[in-house]
Order: structure tokens, then C-alpha cells, then sequence
């Protein structure tokens, strides 16, 4: 099978990739082969890419965001069947056993294993995951379009949910399932960084009747931001609206900076919480204390769990979520996470293996 490459982490400008043949691998006990049709392009593969992320694999394929169909069952396989179209994410396979698996915080889990990191991901005509891992998805996604959910719009939907945009009462401690349309009503959303992520996250919480304001440098992310709802897009400097009284309630920060935290805290209300949706970013400065006084909250955001990633998908077909995308082959990885580095993607970068 044809696959991408990654020998050893450097600069994704010297194009580290390689297009090589692999043996097609052939899944375990609770495993499936799935043939690849439609691969996401993330930060976080960057970032496996040129080591920020140290290798656990090597070499590896990377890739994350995997689409296709289920061309071989392992043994024991009763999730799926031969033909079935599928979902991958980040998240590989949970211990189960760890106290935070038991506590049912699995994305915290002290052995998990992940895609394209621990094993190799979707950066291939073929990649196997464990059916447990793996999610049906809904007909009204395309391959193309369903790729992007698959980890930008998974951890774009855990952040708004850690950001506390929806105030209790209307989330999964009282309906036990994803809030409705109008949860957040009258809630000031920031994000920070308008990539993937965001752009998936906006139109959850314009769904949930929150007014959003975008902070990106590039005027075209500003100009895909107001296209889907967003109230307003600037600097990251700026004041949400350019109105110095206007407070957030929440905010998330999806580039990899840690001085947008200072940002953003200058401009969150009272009680209000800044997450960090990356899975790495540069240090934060230090903090003066009053930016975080009057119960201000920082707090990353770690992978997510397998009921986030069915929550998402369902939801995301309910809305219908509309991603935006940017296609190369397979054989241009290289070129499309140069172009992601480079703030050169409008919306979501997506690999499309076989047609």
C-alpha cells in the first residue's frame, strides 16, 4: 500500500515525508482494516512532524482524522461490519482499567495510545483501529467533509464544553446528552486562532445562540469567520468588537501561543474560563494576579473520550455542520502541513487517499 512516511521529526519545510509501499497490515482480535478514503491535515501530525511532539513511533505513518470503510473484521468484531463507513480519531485505545478510565475519564488515561503517534494513522491507502475506537458516520457527511470532525471538530466540541459556554442546567449533567439549540443564548464566545477547530466550534455555539468573536492575524480566516455567524473578527489585541466594555464569558484559545492567554483574560468577565484547546503551545507569560482575580480560570483541554467523539458526530449532522476544506493527494502531505505552518489553509486541510 501506498503511505506517507515520517522517518525522523524536522522541519516540515524539508519536507520530512516520504511516499513509500508498506506491507497492507491485517488487524487483531478486535480490530478492523479500514480502507482510506479521506485523511485530516492537524496540528497536531505538524507537530508529530517536526518533534514537538517527541516520537513514540518510529517510523511512523501520521494521521488522525482517518475516513473510510471496513475492509477486514479481526476476530471478536461485532461494532462493524465488512463495507461499513467509519470514523477515526487521535484517541487509539483506553486501558480501561486506570483510575480515570474507571472514573470515566478516559482521555486522561494513564497508558492510552493514539493515532499516527503510537500507531500508524490515516497517511495510507490502509490503517487498522480498534472497532471499540472506530465511529459509524452519518450519511449526510461526505468523506471530505467528515474528516475535519474527526479531531478538529472532536476537541473543538470538548473545549466548549470545559469553556463553560453553556451554564449548567442546559449540559450533560442535567439532559445527559449535548445541549440544544439556544443553550448558550446571550454568551460571548472568543476564539482565538480560526483554523479547523474553530471554524467547526463556531457553528456549534452559534447553534447554541452564543455571539462569538474571532481573534486571527489573516484576513482570510476573518473573512471565513464572519461568513459563518461570527459577530466579529480582529486582532487578537483588540477588544471584542472593537468595544472596550465588551467581556467574554468564555474564551478558547486554539493557536499554539501562550500570550493569547494574557489576551484573553484581559477581556473575560467575571467567573469566566479561558481553555486551551492545543494539545502544545509555546509558554505562557507570567500573570499578573488581577487578570485572573474575580474567579477567572485557565485550563488545557487533553484529548477527549469516546463520548465526545459520538456526541460530535451526531450533532454535527443535526445542525448540519458544514467544514470547510482544502484537498490534496495523498502524495502532497508535505505541501499541505507546510500550508497549515504558514497560515495558508482556509478552514480544514484534508488528504483524499483513493477517490
Amino acid at each position: 500500500m501506498r503511505a506517507m512516511l515520517l522517518r525522523r521529526p524536522k522541519s516540515i519545510d524539508e519536507r520530512p515525508l516520504e511516499l513509500v509501499e508498506l506491507q497492507r497490515p491485517h488487524p487483531g482480535p478486535g480490530e478492523i482494516l479500514i480502507a482510506v478514503s479521506a485523511c485530516g491535515v492537524c496540528h497536531t501530525d505538524l507537530h508529530v512532524c517536526e518533534g514537538e511532539l517527541p516520537p513514540h513511533k518510529s517510523p511512523v505513518v501520521p494521521g488522525h482524522q482517518i475516513v473510510g470503510r471496513v475492509a477486514e473484521l479481526g476476530v471478536g468484531v461485532t461494532e462493524h461490519a465488512l463495507g461499513d463507513r467509519v470514523g477515526v480519531p487521535w484517541l487509539h485505545w483506553t486501558d480501561g482499567t486506570c483510575r480515570y478510565c474507571r472514573r470515566g475519564d478516559e482521555n486522561l488515561c494513564d497508558n492510552a495510545t493514539f493515532t499516527g503517534w503510537d500507531v500508524d494513522g490515516g497517511y495510507a491507502e490502509f490503517a487498522v483501529a480498534p472497532a471499540a475506537f472506530s465511529y459509524p458516520l452519518h450519511e449526510k457527511l461526505s468523506d471530505l467533509a467528515a474528516a475535519p470532525l474527526l479531531c478538529a471538530g472532536i476537541i473543538g466540541y470538548r473545549s466548549l464544553w470545559l469553556s463553560g459556554l453553556v451554564p449548567w442546567g442546559h449540559g450533560r449533567e442535567a439532559a445527559g446528552g449535548p445541549a440544544g439549540a439556544g443553550a448558550a443564548a446571550g454568551r460571548r464566545l472568543g476564539l482565538y486562532g480560526f483554523g479547523a477547530a474553530a471554524h467547526i466550534c463556531l457553528q456549534i455555539a452559534r447553534y447554541w445562540g452564543a455571539e462569538v468573536f474571532a481573534f486571527t492575524r489573516d484576513e482570510k480566516h476573518r473573512r471565513l469567520a464572519r461568513e459563518l455567524g461570527a459577530a466579529w473578527a480582529g486582532a487578537a489585541d483588540e477588544p471584542p468588537g472593537g468595544d472596550p466594555e465588551t467581556k467574554l464569558d468564555a474564551a478558547i484559545i486554539f493557536a499554539p501561543a501562550g500570550e493569547l492567554v494574557i489576551d484573553a483574560l484581559k477581556v473575560l468577565d467575571k467567573g469566566g474560563t479561558v481553555a486551551m484547546g492545543g494539545i502544545y503551545s509555546s509558554p505562557v507569560p507570567p500573570i499578573d494576579y488581577p487578570l485572573i482575580y474575580r474567579e477567572r480560570v485557565i485550563r488545557s483541554v487533553t484529548n477527549s473520550t469516546r463520548h465526545d467523539a459520538a456526541e460530535l458526530l451526531r450533532l454535527a449532522a443535526a445542525i448540519p455542520i458544514a467544514t470547510e476544506t482544502q484537498v490534496f493527494p495523498l502524495e502532497q502531505a508535505n505541501d499541505a502541513l507546510i500550508a497549515l505552518k504558514h497560515d495558508g489553509i482556509r478552514g480544514a486541510a484534508v488528504l483524499q487517499v483513493t477517490s
